[in-house]
């Protein structure tokens, strides 16, 4: 999901998706957890995303210990992603038992990117196949920023197509990149004010824990099949809708859960 641009943190303050999430989920939270109960406030979270999140590693050091927020709609609790989140949570229910406002908002804000990213329709296309698919190797091999933009191919013709499949105008980064800032535009025109956890969902969590979830949250998204219809469509109202309507309040009540997930650690 968009977060702004690289250059700057704050640089998503008005339009980053990521950035908007948070606050909805933090106000959500706060609603069921009161204002005692120790939580990194939002302004320092929010330092944790843009330039200082995990978006701002792939413009740093491309491919290493890079995170990836990708995951099939099929996938189970065995998924690298599913891992990644699990050890946020953990993470975060540590910090928070000491208090560290840091270490706290680093981890409540890297838990919210990957949960937003792992909801993102975007995010459930297998971008890692068509990686390997295009540059002939995993991903993670791409071991420098050159070696991450261009793609070589057996003669120029080949690298100049190779190159258009993924960077041009139809192309599968132009179309990942096009859907989330079109997202990202979609919210700014509501507060979201009226989305709400319910004390079904808070007990489920006490129950079975986040990822059950989640997972569920994850297929929820891919019903709508709003990435297919972009494709084919390109924005449109109905999609406007559909991202106000639906993607946005699954998307804030599941980071939100993963929060309180981390929070509720501390009564065990």
């Amino acid at each position: 999901m968009y977060s702004g641009t690289t250059f700057h943190h704050k640089s998503g303050n008005i339009i980053g998706a990521h950035q908007r999430i948070d606050r909805i989920a933090k106000r959500m939270l706060i609603h069921h957890i009161g204002h005692r109960q120790f939580f990194p406030s939002i302004k320092s979270i929010l330092h944790f995303e843009g330039k200082n999140g995990p978006d701002g590693i792939k413009s740093k050091s491309p491919s290493v210990d890079e995170p990836w927020h990708f995951i099939s709609p099929d996938a189970g609790p065995d998924d690298p992603l599913i891992q990644l989140i699990e050890n946020h949570i953990h993470n975060l229910s540590v910090a928070l038992k000491k208090e560290d406002e840091q270490r706290a908002a680093f981890e409540a804000a890297w838990l919210a990117h990957a949960v937003v990213d792992g909801l993102t329709p975007a995010h459930h296309y297998p971008l890692a196949e068509k990686i390997e698919e295009l540059w002939g190797k995993p991903h993670h091999e791409r071991s420098s920023r050159y070696e991450k933009i261009v793609i070589k191919g057996k003669s120029r013709a080949d690298m100049m197509k190779k190159n258009w499949q993924y960077w041009g105008a139809n192309g599968v980064f132009n179309m990942h990149w096009s859907f989330e800032w079109g997202v990202a535009y979609a919210m700014t025109v509501n507060s979201f004010r009226s989305i709400q956890v319910s004390d079904a969902e808070l007990r489920r969590v006490e129950k079975e824990g986040f990822v059950p979830l989640f997972l569920e949250a994850v297929k929820e998204v891919d019903a709508l099949k709003m990435y297919e219809e972009f494709a084919l469509t390109g924005w449109s109202v109905h999609l406007g809708n559909t991202t106000r309507r639906k993607l946005i309040p699954i998307i804030s009540k599941t980071v939100c859960l993963g929060w309180y997930a981390a929070a509720q650690k501390l009564h065990k």
